[in-house]
Protein backbone atom coordinates (compact mmCIF):
# COMPACT_ATOMS: atom_id res chain seq x y z
CA UNK A 1 0.00 0.00 0.00
CA UNK A 2 2.99 2.58 0.82
CA UNK A 3 4.43 2.00 -2.62
CA UNK A 4 0.96 2.32 -4.36
CA UNK A 5 0.21 5.43 -2.48
CA UNK A 6 4.17 6.87 -3.35
CA UNK A 7 3.37 6.02 -6.91
CA UNK A 8 0.83 7.79 -6.24
CA UNK A 9 2.04 10.91 -4.88
CA UNK A 10 4.83 10.51 -7.58
CA UNK A 11 2.21 10.89 -10.19
CA UNK A 12 0.73 13.76 -8.76
CA UNK A 13 3.68 15.65 -8.00
CA UNK A 14 4.62 15.19 -11.63
CA UNK A 15 1.39 16.32 -12.86
CA UNK A 16 2.02 19.15 -10.64
CA UNK A 17 5.73 20.39 -12.20
CA UNK A 18 4.44 19.55 -15.95
CA UNK A 19 1.10 21.73 -15.49
CA UNK A 20 3.43 24.67 -14.06
CA UNK A 21 6.13 24.11 -16.85
CA UNK A 22 3.41 24.03 -19.14
CA UNK A 23 1.77 26.99 -18.25
CA UNK A 24 5.15 28.82 -17.88
CA UNK A 25 5.60 28.26 -21.97
CA UNK A 26 2.65 28.96 -22.61
CA UNK A 27 2.85 32.29 -21.61
CA UNK A 28 5.91 33.24 -22.54
CA UNK A 29 4.54 31.85 -26.06
CA UNK A 30 1.80 34.32 -25.55
CA UNK A 31 4.20 36.90 -24.75
CA UNK A 32 6.12 36.35 -27.60
CA UNK A 33 3.06 36.03 -30.44
CA UNK A 34 1.52 39.69 -28.67
CA UNK A 35 5.19 41.18 -29.60
CA UNK A 36 5.35 39.62 -32.55
CA UNK A 37 1.69 41.18 -33.27
CA UNK A 38 2.71 44.64 -32.40
CA UNK A 39 5.10 44.75 -34.29
CA UNK A 40 3.62 43.04 -37.31
CA UNK A 41 0.98 46.04 -36.93
CA UNK A 42 4.29 48.97 -37.27
CA UNK A 43 5.31 47.17 -40.19
CA UNK A 44 2.15 47.66 -41.54
CA UNK A 45 1.71 51.29 -41.11
CA UNK A 46 4.68 51.83 -42.11
CA UNK A 47 4.26 50.19 -45.43
CA UNK A 48 1.00 51.55 -45.81
CA UNK A 49 2.63 54.77 -45.52
CA UNK A 50 5.28 53.88 -48.70
CA UNK A 51 2.48 52.14 -50.49
CA UNK A 52 0.41 55.22 -50.38
CA UNK A 53 3.68 57.50 -51.53
CA UNK A 54 4.42 55.04 -54.38
CA UNK A 55 0.49 55.26 -55.46
CA UNK A 56 0.84 59.09 -55.60
CA UNK A 57 3.81 59.19 -57.35
CA UNK A 58 2.70 56.72 -60.21
CA UNK A 59 -0.64 58.86 -60.22
CA UNK A 60 1.40 61.24 -61.27
CA UNK A 61 3.83 59.98 -63.46
CA UNK A 62 0.51 58.10 -65.33
CA UNK A 63 -0.96 61.84 -65.50
CA UNK A 64 1.94 63.34 -66.60
CA UNK A 65 2.45 60.48 -69.00
CA UNK A 66 -1.10 60.60 -70.24
CA UNK A 67 -0.69 64.16 -70.69
CA UNK A 68 2.19 63.66 -73.29
CA UNK A 69 0.48 60.42 -74.86
CA UNK A 70 -2.48 63.05 -75.97
CA UNK A 71 0.03 65.80 -77.15
CA UNK A 72 1.92 63.18 -79.28
CA UNK A 73 -1.89 61.86 -80.63
CA UNK A 74 -3.31 65.25 -81.30
CA UNK A 75 0.50 65.88 -83.17
CA UNK A 76 -0.56 62.10 -85.37
CA UNK A 77 -3.57 63.46 -85.65
CA UNK A 78 -2.73 66.49 -87.15
CA UNK A 79 0.14 64.76 -89.57
CA UNK A 80 -2.81 62.45 -91.34
CA UNK A 81 -5.27 65.32 -91.85
CA UNK A 82 -2.93 67.21 -93.48
CA UNK A 83 -1.59 64.29 -94.89
CA UNK A 84 -5.21 63.63 -96.43
CA UNK A 85 -5.78 67.19 -97.51
CA UNK A 86 -2.71 67.06 -99.70
CA UNK A 87 -3.66 63.94 -101.31
CA UNK A 88 -6.93 65.52 -101.91
CA UNK A 89 -5.12 68.73 -103.77
CA UNK A 90 -3.40 65.87 -105.42
CA UNK A 91 -6.47 63.79 -106.65
CA UNK A 92 -8.33 67.32 -107.41
CA UNK A 93 -5.24 68.59 -109.37
CA UNK A 94 -4.77 65.41 -111.83
CA UNK A 95 -8.34 65.78 -112.55
CA UNK A 96 -8.28 69.39 -113.75
CA UNK A 97 -5.64 68.13 -115.31
CA UNK A 98 -7.58 65.50 -117.11
CA UNK A 99 -10.16 68.14 -117.83
CA UNK A 100 -8.24 70.16 -119.46
CA UNK A 101 -6.46 67.67 -122.26
CA UNK A 102 -9.95 66.24 -122.41
CA UNK A 103 -10.93 69.78 -123.45
CA UNK A 104 -7.91 70.25 -125.89
CA UNK A 105 -9.19 67.49 -127.45
CA UNK A 106 -12.48 68.15 -127.65
CA UNK A 107 -11.39 71.37 -129.46
CA UNK A 108 -9.06 69.84 -131.81
CA UNK A 109 -11.85 67.29 -132.92
CA UNK A 110 -14.50 70.36 -133.38
CA UNK A 111 -11.81 71.86 -135.70
CA UNK A 112 -10.58 68.98 -137.55
CA UNK A 113 -14.88 68.50 -138.13
CA UNK A 114 -15.42 72.24 -139.08
CA UNK A 115 -12.11 71.13 -141.49
CA UNK A 116 -13.83 68.44 -143.09
CA UNK A 117 -16.84 70.10 -143.02
CA UNK A 118 -15.29 73.10 -145.76
CA UNK A 119 -13.93 70.11 -147.63
CA UNK A 120 -17.14 68.31 -148.02
CA UNK A 121 -19.03 71.88 -149.38
CA UNK A 122 -15.78 73.05 -151.79
CA UNK A 123 -16.51 69.21 -152.81
CA UNK A 124 -19.83 69.27 -153.35
CA UNK A 125 -19.52 72.98 -155.09
CA UNK A 126 -17.36 71.02 -157.35
CA UNK A 127 -19.51 67.83 -158.30
CA UNK A 128 -22.29 70.12 -159.28
CA UNK A 129 -19.74 71.70 -161.53
CA UNK A 130 -19.09 68.49 -162.90
CA UNK A 131 -22.97 67.51 -163.47
CA UNK A 132 -24.11 70.74 -165.05
CA UNK A 133 -20.69 70.32 -167.83
CA UNK A 134 -22.25 67.06 -168.52
CA UNK A 135 -25.74 68.17 -168.58
CA UNK A 136 -24.54 70.57 -171.03
CA UNK A 137 -22.55 68.06 -172.80
CA UNK A 138 -25.16 65.51 -173.05
CA UNK A 139 -27.89 67.93 -174.72
CA UNK A 140 -24.74 68.54 -177.09
CA UNK A 141 -24.65 65.56 -178.40
CA UNK A 142 -28.59 64.68 -178.63
CA UNK A 143 -28.26 68.03 -180.88
CA UNK A 144 -25.70 66.55 -183.42
CA UNK A 145 -27.65 62.81 -183.48
CA UNK A 146 -30.63 64.51 -184.36
CA UNK A 147 -28.69 66.78 -187.04
CA UNK A 148 -27.19 63.38 -188.74
CA UNK A 149 -30.50 61.63 -188.77
CA UNK A 150 -31.69 64.63 -190.52
CA UNK A 151 -28.45 64.79 -192.89
CA UNK A 152 -28.69 61.11 -193.15
CA UNK A 153 -32.88 61.04 -194.35
CA UNK A 154 -32.05 63.96 -196.94
CA UNK A 155 -29.19 61.46 -198.29
CA UNK A 156 -31.14 58.65 -198.37
CA UNK A 157 -34.03 60.75 -200.40
CA UNK A 158 -31.61 62.26 -202.55
CA UNK A 159 -29.98 58.80 -203.43
CA UNK A 160 -34.19 57.42 -204.28
CA UNK A 161 -34.44 60.61 -206.22
CA UNK A 162 -31.36 60.10 -208.60
CA UNK A 163 -32.00 56.39 -208.71
CA UNK A 164 -35.46 56.49 -209.26
CA UNK A 165 -35.95 53.35 -206.81
CA UNK A 166 -36.27 52.50 -202.81
CA UNK A 167 -33.42 51.51 -201.20
CA UNK A 168 -35.16 48.27 -200.24
CA UNK A 169 -35.79 48.06 -204.19
CA UNK A 170 -32.53 48.70 -204.64
CA UNK A 171 -31.21 45.79 -202.64
CA UNK A 172 -33.70 43.19 -203.98
CA UNK A 173 -32.21 43.93 -207.69
CA UNK A 174 -28.77 43.52 -206.20
CA UNK A 175 -29.95 40.19 -204.32
CA UNK A 176 -31.69 38.75 -207.16
CA UNK A 177 -28.97 39.32 -210.05
CA UNK A 178 -26.56 37.66 -207.47
CA UNK A 179 -29.05 34.82 -206.96
CA UNK A 180 -29.42 34.32 -210.01
CA UNK A 181 -26.09 33.77 -211.26
CA UNK A 182 -24.84 31.46 -208.28
CA UNK A 183 -27.56 29.43 -207.77
CA UNK A 184 -26.45 26.88 -209.84
CA UNK A 185 -22.85 26.97 -208.55
CA UNK A 186 -24.35 26.46 -205.36
CA UNK A 187 -26.83 23.70 -206.04
CA UNK A 188 -23.88 21.89 -207.14
CA UNK A 189 -21.32 22.36 -204.59
CA UNK A 190 -24.13 21.48 -201.72
CA UNK A 191 -25.02 18.03 -203.61
CA UNK A 192 -21.18 17.42 -204.04
CA UNK A 193 -20.82 18.26 -200.77
CA UNK A 194 -24.15 16.31 -198.87
CA UNK A 195 -22.50 12.89 -200.97
CA UNK A 196 -18.56 13.62 -199.45
CA UNK A 197 -20.72 13.98 -196.03
CA UNK A 198 -22.57 10.73 -196.75
CA UNK A 199 -19.54 9.16 -197.70
CA UNK A 200 -17.54 9.83 -195.08
CA UNK A 201 -20.01 9.08 -192.25
CA UNK A 202 -20.41 5.67 -193.50
CA UNK A 203 -17.01 4.60 -193.56
CA UNK A 204 -16.42 6.50 -190.09
CA UNK A 205 -19.37 4.87 -188.51
CA UNK A 206 -18.59 1.79 -189.56
CA UNK A 207 -14.72 2.18 -188.41
CA UNK A 208 -16.13 3.35 -184.85
CA UNK A 209 -18.49 0.21 -184.85
CA UNK A 210 -15.76 -2.28 -185.63
CA UNK A 211 -12.69 -1.17 -183.88
CA UNK A 212 -15.58 -0.75 -180.45
CA UNK A 213 -16.65 -4.19 -181.36
CA UNK A 214 -12.77 -5.82 -181.74
CA UNK A 215 -12.42 -3.31 -178.32
CA UNK A 216 -15.70 -5.48 -176.23
CA UNK A 217 -14.98 -8.98 -177.75
CA UNK A 218 -16.39 -10.91 -174.61
CA UNK A 219 -17.17 -14.26 -174.38
CA UNK A 220 -20.69 -15.22 -174.14
CA UNK A 221 -22.47 -17.23 -172.04
CA UNK A 222 -26.31 -18.17 -172.98
CA UNK A 223 -28.30 -18.36 -169.70
CA UNK A 224 -29.82 -21.75 -168.80
CA UNK A 225 -32.91 -22.81 -166.65
CA UNK A 226 -31.51 -25.60 -165.06
CA UNK A 227 -28.76 -25.16 -162.07
CA UNK A 228 -26.79 -28.87 -160.39
CA UNK A 229 -26.20 -29.30 -157.42
CA UNK A 230 -23.33 -31.85 -157.12
CA UNK A 231 -24.30 -34.79 -153.75
CA UNK A 232 -21.24 -36.28 -151.88
CA UNK A 233 -23.20 -39.54 -152.65
CA UNK A 234 -25.93 -41.01 -153.98
CA UNK A 235 -27.64 -41.75 -150.63
CA UNK A 236 -27.89 -38.32 -150.13
CA UNK A 237 -30.88 -38.24 -152.92
CA UNK A 238 -33.03 -40.43 -150.80
CA UNK A 239 -32.91 -37.74 -147.84
CA UNK A 240 -33.66 -34.97 -149.99
CA UNK A 241 -37.03 -36.48 -151.15
CA UNK A 242 -37.66 -37.62 -147.24
CA UNK A 243 -40.10 -39.69 -145.93
CA UNK A 244 -43.20 -40.00 -148.57
CA UNK A 245 -41.61 -37.36 -151.00
CA UNK A 246 -42.48 -34.73 -147.82
CA UNK A 247 -39.05 -32.74 -147.56
CA UNK A 248 -38.76 -32.50 -151.42
CA UNK A 249 -42.58 -31.09 -151.63
CA UNK A 250 -41.82 -28.63 -149.28
CA UNK A 251 -38.51 -27.12 -151.24
CA UNK A 252 -40.04 -27.06 -154.45
CA UNK A 253 -43.17 -25.29 -152.58
CA UNK A 254 -40.74 -23.23 -150.82
CA UNK A 255 -38.35 -22.15 -153.68
CA UNK A 256 -41.33 -22.51 -156.40
CA UNK A 257 -38.40 -24.96 -158.59
CA UNK A 258 -38.47 -27.92 -159.78
CA UNK A 259 -35.87 -30.40 -158.27
CA UNK A 260 -35.07 -33.05 -160.82
CA UNK A 261 -33.67 -36.61 -158.70
CA UNK A 262 -32.81 -39.26 -161.76
CA UNK A 263 -30.45 -41.72 -162.51
CA UNK A 264 -27.69 -39.18 -163.17
CA UNK A 265 -24.52 -40.39 -160.11
CA UNK A 266 -24.11 -37.55 -157.66
CA UNK A 267 -26.39 -34.67 -159.22
CA UNK A 268 -29.45 -33.12 -158.60
CA UNK A 269 -31.13 -30.86 -160.87
CA UNK A 270 -32.75 -27.49 -160.45
CA UNK A 271 -35.44 -26.42 -162.91
CA UNK A 272 -36.97 -22.71 -163.04
CA UNK A 273 -37.08 -19.99 -165.27
CA UNK A 274 -36.71 -17.29 -162.52
CA UNK A 275 -33.32 -17.50 -161.92
CA UNK A 276 -33.58 -15.61 -158.67
CA UNK A 277 -35.91 -18.95 -157.42
CA UNK A 278 -33.14 -21.44 -158.69
CA UNK A 279 -30.10 -19.63 -157.00
CA UNK A 280 -32.23 -19.77 -153.70
CA UNK A 281 -33.20 -23.49 -153.82
CA UNK A 282 -29.64 -24.05 -154.98
CA UNK A 283 -28.21 -22.64 -151.65
CA UNK A 284 -30.63 -23.96 -149.53
CA UNK A 285 -29.68 -27.55 -150.81
CA UNK A 286 -26.33 -26.66 -150.44
CA UNK A 287 -26.49 -25.85 -147.08
CA UNK A 288 -28.89 -28.79 -146.33
CA UNK A 289 -26.27 -31.28 -147.95
CA UNK A 290 -23.50 -29.74 -145.76
CA UNK A 291 -25.63 -29.60 -142.31
CA UNK A 292 -27.13 -32.81 -143.07
CA UNK A 293 -30.40 -32.39 -140.76
CA UNK A 294 -33.07 -32.43 -143.68
CA UNK A 295 -36.51 -31.65 -142.63
CA UNK A 296 -39.74 -29.29 -143.14
CA UNK A 297 -38.66 -27.46 -140.55
CA UNK A 298 -35.05 -26.61 -141.08
CA UNK A 299 -36.31 -26.16 -145.34
CA UNK A 300 -38.28 -23.45 -144.32
CA UNK A 301 -35.44 -21.81 -142.15
CA UNK A 302 -32.89 -21.77 -145.04
CA UNK A 303 -35.10 -20.79 -147.44
CA UNK A 304 -36.29 -17.79 -145.60
CA UNK A 305 -31.82 -17.08 -144.47
CA UNK A 306 -30.97 -17.59 -148.15
CA UNK A 307 -33.87 -15.32 -149.45
CA UNK A 308 -32.54 -12.71 -147.31
CA UNK A 309 -28.86 -13.20 -147.39
CA UNK A 310 -29.53 -13.24 -151.53
CA UNK A 311 -30.62 -9.50 -151.37
CA UNK A 312 -27.34 -8.58 -149.70
CA UNK A 313 -25.20 -10.88 -152.66
CA UNK A 314 -27.84 -8.53 -155.12
CA UNK A 315 -26.13 -5.52 -153.83
CA UNK A 316 -22.78 -6.39 -154.08
CA UNK A 317 -22.95 -7.44 -157.77
CA UNK A 318 -24.55 -4.18 -158.48
CA UNK A 319 -21.39 -2.59 -156.67
CA UNK A 320 -19.00 -5.15 -158.64
CA UNK A 321 -20.88 -3.80 -161.55
CA UNK A 322 -20.87 0.30 -161.00
CA UNK A 323 -17.11 0.20 -159.78
CA UNK A 324 -16.53 -1.71 -163.16
CA UNK A 325 -18.21 0.64 -165.37
CA UNK A 326 -16.60 3.60 -163.56
CA UNK A 327 -20.03 4.86 -162.03
CA UNK A 328 -19.11 4.60 -158.10
CA UNK A 329 -21.68 7.20 -156.95
CA UNK A 330 -24.49 5.50 -157.85
CA UNK A 331 -27.98 5.96 -155.64
CA UNK A 332 -27.62 2.72 -152.94
CA UNK A 333 -31.29 1.99 -154.51
CA UNK A 334 -29.67 2.32 -157.82
CA UNK A 335 -27.28 -0.16 -157.07
CA UNK A 336 -29.59 -2.62 -155.57
CA UNK A 337 -31.84 -2.71 -159.12
CA UNK A 338 -28.74 -2.75 -161.04
CA UNK A 339 -28.01 -5.90 -159.21
CA UNK A 340 -31.36 -7.68 -159.72
CA UNK A 341 -30.75 -8.10 -163.25
CA UNK A 342 -27.65 -10.34 -162.21
CA UNK A 343 -30.68 -12.64 -162.06
CA UNK A 344 -32.86 -11.35 -165.23
CA UNK A 345 -32.28 -12.50 -168.43
CA UNK A 346 -33.40 -11.24 -171.95
CA UNK A 347 -33.38 -13.73 -174.94
CA UNK A 348 -31.15 -15.90 -172.75
CA UNK A 349 -28.61 -12.69 -172.91
CA UNK A 350 -27.18 -12.06 -168.68
CA UNK A 351 -28.85 -8.53 -168.74
CA UNK A 352 -26.71 -6.90 -166.28
CA UNK A 353 -23.79 -8.38 -168.35
CA UNK A 354 -25.40 -6.70 -171.40
CA UNK A 355 -25.45 -3.05 -169.25
CA UNK A 356 -21.90 -3.39 -168.78
CA UNK A 357 -21.23 -4.47 -172.25
CA UNK A 358 -23.46 -1.54 -173.49
CA UNK A 359 -21.97 1.02 -171.04
CA UNK A 360 -18.50 -0.01 -172.30
CA UNK A 361 -18.96 0.57 -176.02
CA UNK A 362 -20.70 3.53 -175.71
CA UNK A 363 -17.97 4.59 -173.69
CA UNK A 364 -15.41 3.97 -176.65
CA UNK A 365 -17.82 5.47 -179.47
CA UNK A 366 -18.37 8.72 -177.40
CA UNK A 367 -14.64 9.10 -176.98
CA UNK A 368 -13.46 8.86 -180.58
CA UNK A 369 -16.14 11.13 -181.24
CA UNK A 370 -15.18 14.02 -178.72
CA UNK A 371 -18.41 13.57 -176.67
CA UNK A 372 -18.62 12.57 -172.73
CA UNK A 373 -17.09 9.30 -171.90
CA UNK A 374 -18.00 9.03 -168.26
CA UNK A 375 -21.79 10.13 -169.17
CA UNK A 376 -22.02 7.82 -172.23
CA UNK A 377 -20.71 5.06 -169.88
CA UNK A 378 -23.33 5.73 -166.99
CA UNK A 379 -26.23 5.81 -169.60
CA UNK A 380 -25.14 3.17 -171.54
CA UNK A 381 -25.13 1.13 -168.09
CA UNK A 382 -28.66 2.51 -166.98
CA UNK A 383 -30.58 2.14 -170.72
CA UNK A 384 -32.20 -1.41 -169.35
CA UNK A 385 -32.43 -0.95 -165.49
CA UNK A 386 -36.26 -0.83 -165.71
CA UNK A 387 -35.95 -5.16 -167.03
CA UNK A 388 -35.16 -5.34 -163.27
CA UNK A 389 -38.60 -4.71 -161.93
CA UNK A 390 -40.98 -4.67 -164.84
CA UNK A 391 -42.55 -8.18 -164.12
CA UNK A 392 -43.33 -6.52 -160.64
CA UNK A 393 -44.67 -2.70 -161.90
CA UNK A 394 -46.72 -1.70 -164.66
CA UNK A 395 -45.44 -0.48 -168.00
CA UNK A 396 -42.93 -1.49 -169.95
CA UNK A 397 -39.51 -1.12 -169.08
CA UNK A 398 -38.53 1.92 -170.74
CA UNK A 399 -40.94 3.51 -168.97
CA UNK A 400 -40.21 1.79 -165.59
CA UNK A 401 -36.64 3.13 -166.45
CA UNK A 402 -37.25 6.59 -167.22
CA UNK A 403 -39.63 6.75 -164.14
CA UNK A 404 -36.39 5.52 -161.35
CA UNK A 405 -34.02 7.90 -163.31
CA UNK A 406 -36.01 11.00 -162.76
CA UNK A 407 -37.12 9.74 -159.32
CA UNK A 408 -33.07 9.43 -158.39
CA UNK A 409 -32.57 13.06 -160.07
CA UNK A 410 -30.49 11.50 -162.80
CA UNK A 411 -28.47 13.75 -165.67
CA UNK A 412 -31.11 14.90 -167.94
CA UNK A 413 -29.11 12.84 -171.08
CA UNK A 414 -29.00 10.03 -168.71
CA UNK A 415 -33.00 10.19 -168.93
CA UNK A 416 -33.51 10.93 -172.36
CA UNK A 417 -31.27 8.09 -173.75
CA UNK A 418 -33.24 5.29 -171.32
CA UNK A 419 -36.64 6.96 -172.54
CA UNK A 420 -35.03 6.99 -176.58
CA UNK A 421 -33.22 3.64 -176.32
CA UNK A 422 -35.76 1.91 -178.04
CA UNK A 423 -37.47 4.45 -180.06
CA UNK A 424 -40.14 5.16 -178.34
CA UNK A 425 -39.14 9.07 -178.15
CA UNK A 426 -36.58 11.72 -180.22
CA UNK A 427 -32.87 11.14 -179.19
CA UNK A 428 -31.80 14.65 -177.75
CA UNK A 429 -28.42 14.46 -177.59
CA UNK A 430 -25.69 12.14 -179.44
CA UNK A 431 -25.12 10.11 -176.30
CA UNK A 432 -28.26 8.76 -176.83
CA UNK A 433 -27.79 7.69 -180.39
CA UNK A 434 -24.57 6.43 -179.58
CA UNK A 435 -26.45 4.30 -176.44
CA UNK A 436 -28.63 2.50 -178.92
CA UNK A 437 -26.13 1.75 -181.58
CA UNK A 438 -24.15 0.07 -178.39
CA UNK A 439 -27.38 -1.68 -177.24
CA UNK A 440 -27.86 -3.01 -180.54
CA UNK A 441 -24.25 -3.89 -181.00
CA UNK A 442 -24.68 -6.24 -177.94
CA UNK A 443 -27.64 -7.59 -178.74
CA UNK A 444 -27.05 -8.76 -182.30
CA UNK A 445 -23.82 -10.41 -181.95
CA UNK A 446 -24.04 -13.85 -182.87
CA UNK A 447 -24.93 -16.29 -180.02
CA UNK A 448 -25.38 -13.81 -177.79
CA UNK A 449 -29.45 -13.87 -177.55
CA UNK A 450 -31.82 -17.09 -177.80
CA UNK A 451 -35.56 -15.97 -179.18
CA UNK A 452 -36.86 -19.15 -178.29
CA UNK A 453 -35.89 -19.30 -174.55
CA UNK A 454 -37.07 -15.83 -173.96
CA UNK A 455 -40.84 -17.18 -175.21
CA UNK A 456 -40.38 -19.97 -173.33
CA UNK A 457 -39.82 -18.11 -170.15
CA UNK A 458 -42.40 -15.35 -170.73
CA UNK A 459 -45.17 -17.87 -171.02
CA UNK A 460 -44.05 -19.23 -168.30
CA UNK A 461 -44.37 -15.93 -166.49
CA UNK A 462 -47.32 -15.09 -167.75
CA UNK A 463 -48.74 -18.26 -166.56
CA UNK A 464 -47.80 -17.23 -163.06
CA UNK A 465 -49.55 -13.80 -163.80
CA UNK A 466 -52.80 -15.62 -164.18
CA UNK A 467 -52.85 -16.97 -160.93
CA UNK A 468 -52.13 -14.59 -158.99
CA UNK A 469 -54.22 -12.48 -160.42
CA UNK A 470 -56.88 -14.36 -158.45
CA UNK A 471 -57.63 -13.01 -154.86
CA UNK A 472 -56.43 -15.07 -152.03
CA UNK A 473 -53.61 -16.24 -153.86
CA UNK A 474 -50.36 -16.17 -151.91
CA UNK A 475 -47.67 -17.32 -154.32
CA UNK A 476 -47.93 -19.03 -157.54
CA UNK A 477 -44.91 -21.23 -158.95
CA UNK A 478 -45.06 -22.64 -162.36
CA UNK A 479 -43.10 -26.03 -162.67
CA UNK A 480 -42.29 -29.22 -164.96
CA UNK A 481 -41.42 -26.45 -167.49
CA UNK A 482 -44.66 -25.12 -167.64
CA UNK A 483 -46.77 -28.04 -167.22
CA UNK A 484 -48.08 -27.73 -163.45
CA UNK A 485 -49.51 -24.76 -162.15
CA UNK A 486 -48.79 -24.84 -158.52
CA UNK A 487 -50.81 -22.36 -156.41
CA UNK A 488 -50.31 -21.56 -152.50
CA UNK A 489 -53.55 -20.00 -151.11
CA UNK A 490 -54.21 -17.64 -148.16
CA UNK A 491 -56.43 -20.12 -145.46
CA UNK A 492 -58.08 -17.35 -144.16
CA UNK A 493 -59.72 -16.25 -147.39
CA UNK A 494 -60.04 -19.63 -148.91
CA UNK A 495 -61.94 -22.12 -147.53
CA UNK A 496 -61.50 -25.88 -148.64
CA UNK A 497 -64.57 -25.85 -150.53
CA UNK A 498 -63.30 -23.36 -152.40
CA UNK A 499 -59.77 -24.94 -153.41
CA UNK A 500 -61.89 -26.64 -156.40
CA UNK A 501 -63.50 -24.04 -157.96
CA UNK A 502 -60.85 -21.48 -158.11
CA UNK A 503 -58.78 -24.75 -159.63
CA UNK A 504 -61.68 -24.83 -162.21
CA UNK A 505 -61.06 -21.31 -162.50
CA UNK A 506 -57.48 -21.06 -163.02
CA UNK A 507 -57.61 -23.91 -165.60
CA UNK A 508 -60.41 -21.81 -167.38
CA UNK A 509 -58.75 -18.92 -167.81
CA UNK A 510 -55.54 -20.67 -168.56
CA UNK A 511 -57.38 -21.84 -171.43
CA UNK A 512 -58.72 -19.19 -172.99
CA UNK A 513 -56.09 -16.67 -172.57
CA UNK A 514 -52.83 -18.98 -173.37
CA UNK A 515 -51.41 -21.10 -175.99
CA UNK A 516 -49.34 -24.28 -175.02
CA UNK A 517 -48.39 -27.77 -175.70
CA UNK A 518 -50.19 -30.66 -173.85
CA UNK A 519 -51.62 -30.39 -170.58
CA UNK A 520 -51.10 -27.86 -167.87
CA UNK A 521 -51.87 -29.40 -164.18
CA UNK A 522 -53.35 -27.06 -161.86
CA UNK A 523 -52.70 -27.36 -158.08
CA UNK A 524 -54.02 -25.55 -155.40
CA UNK A 525 -52.65 -26.20 -152.20
CA UNK A 526 -54.35 -24.48 -148.97
CA UNK A 527 -52.54 -25.21 -145.27
CA UNK A 528 -53.44 -23.89 -141.88
CA UNK A 529 -50.82 -23.83 -139.35
CA UNK A 530 -51.14 -22.96 -135.93
CA UNK A 531 -48.29 -21.69 -133.91
CA UNK A 532 -47.21 -20.92 -130.44
CA UNK A 533 -44.16 -20.66 -128.01
CA UNK A 534 -43.94 -22.08 -124.63
CA UNK A 535 -42.15 -20.24 -121.71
Amino acid sequence: MLNVILAIVSILIGLMIGYAVISAKMKSARETAELTLLNAEQDAVTLRGQAEAEAEHIRKAAELESKAHKKEALLEAKEEARKYRHEIEQEFKSERQELKQMETRLSERASSLDRKDESLVSKEKQLESKEQSLTDKSRNIDEREEQLAELEAKKYAELERVGNMTIAEAREVILTEIENNLSHDIATRIKAAEQEVKDRSTKTAKELLAQAMQRIAGEYVTEQTVTTVHLPDDGMKGRIIGREGRNIRTLESLTGVDIIIDDTPEVVTLSGFDPIRREIARLTLEALIADGRIHPARIEELVEKHRNELDNRIREYGEAAAYEIGAPNLHPDLIKIMGRLQFRTSYGQNVLRHSVEVGKLAGILAGELGENVALARRAGFLHDMGKAIDREVDGSHVEIGTEFARKYKEHPVVINTIASHHGDVEPESVIAVIVAAADALSSARPGARNESMENYIKRLRDLEEIATGFDGVQQAYALQAGREIRIMVQPKKIKDDQVTIMAHKVRQKIEDNLNYPGNIKVTVIRELRAVDYAK
